[in-house]
């Protein structure tokens, strides 16, 4: 009788725990996937506000399931650092603008040219096109998952002498530019004098007389303060350097088909919410620097100005990415 109950405990001891697991295995809650996206920009930026918009729509389509963590202000990474981690798992996804990116894939220069887009409508019609998605699909090689195009507006020329109007209002100035081969040689090809400076120090030099100008869109004008020493600012659009929101491929690669098409769709609906935040923002700008006093005028002309790129377009381009400057140039 002793054995015959030992024996009943001993299969009650095995049975037991199978049947939990098999409970536990049939209730749980799926795991929640967490992951991290960067941004150097400060809180309420239109890019930070798409990331978390991005963020939002992941988390809706998933169920909760997929958490996207947004980290503004550098807080995981400057710009370069935060594609390098991208690209090595250590980061799931940053924003970024695409200058930058061109480093580590350089077809990304031919959408980042002077004068390359007529207006922003010509943009838009590129980059949310089929020519976009093959840019964005062209990262895959370079270890990223290219999401989404974000707006960064245009970038145009302000100065403490007088109003531009022909390229030859340009000669002899000395603009700051960043230390980039590609703005270094717009502003010499325009006829001035490009100067590399640290950002920080732009001010100071416009005050002193070291720079006669510098380039930037409106946000940047106002939250700089620049509009403060040089109060010629004219719009001629020279630049329209779009943002990208790109994934780690090792991340992507992690999840299911499904998710990783949730997290496309959430990227792309992300677009309209900065979009909006970047037009109004600069509203803002530019109102402000108006009721400043600041002498603005528009370039309504540009084929001068474009004309004068067209060596510029040959040393920095290797003919793949000029046949697809001619492609850009060519959507209606």
């Amino acid at each position: 009788m002793k054995k015959v109950l030992l024996a009943v405990m001993l299969l009650s001891l095995l049975v037991a725990p199978v049947f939990a697991a098999g409970q536990s295995e049939g209730t749980a809650a799926p795991k929640q996937v967490v992951l991290r996206l960067a941004d150097n920009q400060p809180l309420g930026y239109p890019t930070v506000l798409g990331d978390e918009a991005f963020a939002r729509l992941v988390g809706e389509y998933s169920n909760g399931r997929i958490k996207v963590e947004v980290y503004p202000q550098a807080q995981l990474a400057d710009e370069k650092s935060a594609i390098e981690q991208v690209q090595f798992g250590g980061i799931d996804f940053t924003r970024v603008s695409i200058s930058p990116l061109a480093s580590f894939q350089p077809l990304l220069n031919a959408l980042q040219m002077p004068y390359l887009y007529r207006d922003a409508d010509h943009m838009w019609k590129v980059l949310n096109g089929e020519i976009g998605q093959y840019f964005l699909d062209s990262m895959s090689d370079k270890g990223f998952v290219g999401l989404v195009y974000y707006d960064s507006g245009a970038r145009s020329f302000y100065n403490t002498k007088k109003p531009i109007y022909t390229v030859a209002d340009l000669k002899g100035m000395k603009i700051r530019v960043q230390e980039s081969a590609l703005m270094m040689g717009l502003v010499q090809a325009l006829g001035a004098v490009p100067t590399p400076m640290s950002y920080g120090d732009v001010y100071s030099a416009l005050q002193t007389g070291v720079i006669d100008g510098a380039e930037n869109n409106w946000p940047s004008y106002d939250s700089s303060s620049h509009y403060e020493v040089a109060k010629f600012y004219s719009i001629d659009q020279h630049t329209r350097v779009p943002e990208m929101i790109i994934a780690s491929k090792i991340s992507m690669d992690k999840l299911s088909a499904d998710d990783q098409a949730l997290i496309k769709k959430a990227a792309k609906e992300s677009q309209a919410v900065e979009v909006a935040a970047w037009a109004e923002y600069e509203k803002k700008s530019e109102a402000k620097v108006r009721a400043a006093g600041c002498q603005i005028n528009t370039i309504n002309d540009q084929a001068e100005f474009a004309a004068a790129m067209a060596p510029l377009y040959q040393s920095q381009l290797n003919a793949d990415q000029q046949a697809w400057v001619a492609k850009i140039k060519a959507v209606k």
